[in-house]
Parts: C-alpha cells; structure tokens; sequence
C-alpha cells in the first residue's frame, strides 16, 4: 500500500536535520528545511581557507572512527566513498610542560610519567571499560570511580582533560559518558577529502532533487497547531505542515513551541550544555609534529591544541598550517564575547608556553567561530530527562544530541537517529 503524502517541516540543518529530510524526501513525502545559518551543516559545517570551492575546512575539529558505521554506509550512499581516506595521526598530551605519546596500548605501555605498575592498572581500567555494558556503569560519576581504580594516573590525565572540558562541573559527570569516549574510538581517523561539508552539500542537493527544500539563512520563530496542522513562522514568511520534526536542542524546541504542556517541560527542559569556541589559524609552518595535543597542565586558556595539517596535508590548503584552538565553555563565559583580536592577545602568550619558538608573525590568517548548546553536561540523572523522539502534541517529533546518550555528540549519530526517527513516523503513516 502506499504511504500517504503529508507536508513536513524540520526544523534545524545540521547532520540530524538533513538526514531525516532526505529520508522523507526518499519516501515521497513533501519537506522544507529551516536553517538559521547560511550554510547547512550544523556544528559540522565548514569554511573555505582558499579559493578552491572543492576544499572546506570544518569550523569545530572534526574525524571520525572505524567505530562509526552509520556515517560510513551515508557517505558511500552519497557516492562520496572516493573521498573517504583512513589516517592515524599523532595524539599527545601535555603533562609537567612536557610532550608525551598516548595513542595506543603500545605508546601506553611506554608512557613516561607513569611507573609500570601504573601503565598496567590503566591498561586494565581502560580495557574493563572497552567491552563493559554501559548499563553495569548507570548512577556512577566518572571522577571518583576513576580516581579509585586508576590512582594516580587519573589525577595526571584523566582529571585535567574533564576540568578542561566541563570545568566546575568536571565531578558530576556520568561514568557511562566516558565510557562510550573510550568504546567507540579507534586508533585510525577518517576525513572526507575536500571536507565533510561535501556530505551535507550532497544531502541539500538530494533533498532538492527530490521536491524538497531546504531554506538556509531562515530563522524559526514560533511553531503552533491552528485547526490541526503546523503554522511555522519564520524569518522568510509563514508555512503551514502536516507534520513537524524539531532537531534543535530540546529547550530552544519548548521556546519555540509555548503549546508543550507543563509536565513534559518539567522533565525535558532540563539540564546544561557548554558551547564551543573555536580559533582557527593559518600558520605559515608547522607549529608540531601531533595531530591532537591534550593540555593537561593548569593555566592554559585552550582545552587543547589540533592541528589538522598533521592529518591532512597542508598541500590542500596552499601549504597553509592549520590550527585550531578549541574550547568548551558555558555559554555567559566571557570567552564568547570576546573579539577575534582579544582572544589571540589571549592565547598566543600560552601557546608560546607550549613551543617557545611561536612567533605571532607565524599567523598569515585567523578565524573565530563559536556555537551554543554544542556539549550537553552529562550527570548521573541525564537519561532520566531524555525526551522521547513523540512529544504529547499530535504530529511533532523531537531529535537531537540530546538523545544520543551515552555516546558523545557526532556526525555518525545524529545520521543514524534520523534514520532511526523516520523509520518510525513513515510506520505510522
């Protein structure tokens, strides 16, 4: 029998957006896309760094795993599969201002700072974790269960790169969080040559092809039923849905959408969620030998350095060194309203800690870029206040980073959960 055509709206463009639009398009089904940005894509969207309009680079650090299936068979789908090239770049960390290899058991097996003993008990923390159901791990927050099978170890590794990236909330974040760091990470990285942003140009470009739309540049400020259907006011005019898919982070959705009874945003419109900050610069020499570079020294104003053109070669970029300097913070940190130059007054003192021979002069060209609700703050309570992808109103879906729990936010699961979410509406059809 065939599946009834209805008029759906998704709201957000990123990896998530895209793909559930793409797939209702595939179905036969009539869908527009509401994008704020200019540019699909998400917290995986990219930038051009020279005139080639084949080359991106992604404004957030981005790889993925051989653990990543999903993402792997999409961009296959998207006849992107040429692109798809298998890496192992260098990851280090900083410990006591000095540089050491931690990237796989052997580097582990090897790693300086701590005694033998200690290289070991890691050894067998880390390989518990890798085949242990998440589930065993539930009600538990990482830092004391580490602390105490780790010892010491933790306190010079683990505990830094948590305070970097969750800050004073670094304690109360869930031990099935870390786990799911560990069991979906392989020593091999993948990168789509040109860029990821090809993935989410080909999937606008199908989505087009297909009778949908997907309208960038669009700002969506309100959601509400009127005699049964979706009125969507935007931006760029008004539109009228059968049905409404919401990828944006849960409490924007209840912003945007006032009808969402009270129990359901007691539950849901919960929780906090760091944003991420990036600068980008284009070096005119390599800066190091890593790719990843963890700062687990106190005092840095970076979480970590990642200096891409240790994985890709700067031969694509027009011999450009690429580095970015990332961070999580929460989003009334001051960081956000800096400028571009008062960060770099900021942070080229402490990258000159790191390698001494940093000269400003190095930077031919930067870019700063900077995105809310990019690190949900993952406590012991989080799966209680995962929204179900059905909301109580008739016809409206809920899917974002939100949902993926315990893995952490990434291309290879807002592509499946799309997949997943449209599976289930058109079977309700």
């Amino acid at each position: 029998m065939a599946t009834k055509r209805l008029d759906y709206a998704v709201l957000g463009g990123g990896a998530l957006g895209l793909m559930a639009a793409y797939r209702l398009a595939q179905a036969g089904q009539s869908v527009m896309v509401f994008e704020r940005e200019p540019l699909a894509g998400g917290l995986a969207a990219g930038f051009h760094v020279n005139d080639d309009p084949d080359m991106w680079l992604e404004k957030f650090y981005h790889h993925i795993f051989r653990s990543d299936k999903f993402v792997i068979r999409v961009i296959e789908e998207l006849g992107l599969g040429d692109r798809l090239e298998w890496l192992r770049p260098r990851t280090v960390s900083l410990i006591g201002g000095e540089i050491h290899q931690l990237d796989s058991p052997l580097t582990l097996l090897q790693f300086k700072p701590w005694r033998l003993d200690e290289r070991l008990r890691v050894a067998a923390v880390l390989a518990f974790l890798k085949v242990a159901n998440p589930k065993w791990l539930e009600g538990q927050t990482a830092d004391p269960w580490l602390r105490r099978w780790m010892g010491r170890p933790y306190e010079t590794l683990f505990q830094p790169l948590f305070i970097g990236k969750f800050g004073a909330l670094y304690d109360k974040i869930a031990l099935p969080w870390f786990w799911a760091r560990l069991h979906d990470r392989t020593t091999q990285l993948g990168y789509l040559r040109g860029g990821f942003q090809h993935i989410y140009e080909q999937l606008v470009e199908r989505i087009t092809q297909l009778g949908g739309k997907v309208l960038l540049g669009t700002s969506v400020e309100r959601a509400e039923q009127v005699d049964g259907r979706w009125q969507v006011q935007t931006s760029q005019g008004n539109w009228t849905f059968d049905r409404l898919i919401s990828t944006l982070p849960t409490r924007l959705t209840c912003r945007l959408i006032p009808a969402l009874p009270a129990d359901y945003r007691a539950r849901y419109e919960w929780g906090q969620a760091y944003g991420a900050h990036c600068l980008v610069l284009a070096l005119d020499r390599s800066l190091t030998d890593s790719y990843w570079i963890n700062i687990c020294d106190r005092g840095y104003p970076f979480t970590g350095l990642f200096e891409h053109t240790n994985f890709r070669s700067p031969v694509e970029y027009d011999g450009k060194h690429l580095l970015y300097l990332g961070n999580y913070r929460p989003m009334d940190d001051a960081l956000f309203t800096k400028s571009k130059e008062e960060v770099m007054a900021e942070f080229f003192p402490q990258l000159k800690r790191i390698v001494p021979a940093f000269e400003p002069e190095w930077v031919q060209e930067s870019w700063m870029f900077k995105a809310p609700f990019a690190q949900p703050i993952v406590t012991t309570d989080y799966a209680q206040h995962i929204p179900p992808l059905e909301t109580p109103l008739a016809n409206l879906w809920v899917a974002n980073m939100f949902q993926i729990y315990p893995h952490d936010r990434g291309q290879n699961y807002s592509l499946e959960l799309a997949d997943t979410l449209i599976k289930k509406i058109l079977a309700q059809v």
